[in-house]
């Protein structure tokens, strides 16, 4: 919450009129319940995760019916063709699930990979895994930082755990890091099928999954094959291509040969139960406004 303190202390020197702004600090329970079920909010706009997303809408039912727009979880396919210029894919991979320890909503978690360059790509993928320094940010330079709290590092280590359970193979890390605190070593698992539970739960930490295919079909099954579509990203040379399979793919977001990148214009939200509404572009703006209809007769 101290990010959300800071812009209220800017927005205050800014000159915004007292009350145009608050911040109210608390836990969902019972903070966010009590702003949820309040009958004098009208709109309410959560991001989280799926299954608080599902109690919000609940409570929306059973109060003022408020509008809710939702930006929750993801479980966002990669897809690396073999005509993919290799640096672009392991670059976009890497970042795509490490990044802030693998907890970010649209994480590239599911990496389909075409058989051409399958092997290659592994290879080089699990290497730069593996060479990530993890450490405290305050430390010196780090790549990988802790899990946000005990109750998360419990989570992606059970996830973990089931993995290997289930049959798929780590070829990189696959436990706690050694250091204090809550570090969990970057993992890369290969062998996974679309049945584990790893590759359908959203795990939201450094965990990758390493799918391999033959044709372009079989992987937009696969792709879609989800709950979620928050984001996806597509790896070619082959623009036309990349475009035809953006078109097919079921998420707000497709990267081709990039991943991360937003702008204030462009609109960012979900399909299916990784929410609905969109953060920024002008679309951002439909769930706040009513439309109003006024009829006068002309004399």
């Amino acid at each position: 919450p101290l990010s959300a303190l800071h812009v209220c202390k800017l927005i205050k020197e800014a000159g915004f009129p007292p009350g145009v702004v608050n911040v109210v600090n608390g836990y969902g329970v019972p903070t966010g319940e009590y702003l949820a079920r309040h009958r004098d909010v009208s709109k309410i706009a959560f991001t989280g995760s799926t299954a608080v997303g599902h109690q919000m809408l609940k409570i929306s039912s059973e109060t003022n019916l408020k509008r809710v727009s939702l930006e929750l979880g993801g479980k966002s396919p990669m897809i690396v063709f073999d005509d993919a210029d290799l640096e672009t894919a392991l670059a976009t991979a890497h970042m795509g699930q490490f990044l802030n320890q693998g907890q970010v909503c649209c994480a590239s978690s599911r990496v389909f990979v075409q058989e051409g360059v399958y092997e290659k790509f592994v290879q080089e993928v699990v290497k730069r895994a593996h060479d990530i320094k993890l450490g405290s940010f305050t430390d010196g330079p780090v790549e990988q930082g802790p899990q946000v709290d005990k109750k998360q590092y419990d989570k992606v280590l059970g996830y973990i755990k089931k993995g290997k359970k289930e049959g798929a193979k780590i070829l990189t890390g696959g436990g706690p890091s050694g250091l204090k605190g809550y570090f969990i070593q970057p993992t890369v698992f290969v062998d996974v099928t679309d049945d584990m539970t790893i590759a359908k739960e959203e795990i939201f930490g450094p965990v990758m999954c390493i799918f391999k295919f033959r044709t372009e079909e079989e992987v937009i099954k696969q792709a879609n094959n989800t709950l979620y579509g928050l984001a996806a990203i597509i790896v070619s040379r082959n623009v036309a291509r990349a475009m035809s399979v953006a078109n097919q793919i079921q998420a707000g977001t497709v990267w081709i040969n990039t991943y991360g990148t937003f702008d204030s214009n462009i609109p960012f939200g979900g399909y299916k139960e990784s929410g609905h509404g969109r953060d920024k572009g002008k679309e951002s703006l439909d769930c706040w406004l009513e439309t109003k209809t006024v009829v006068i007769p002309m004399e």
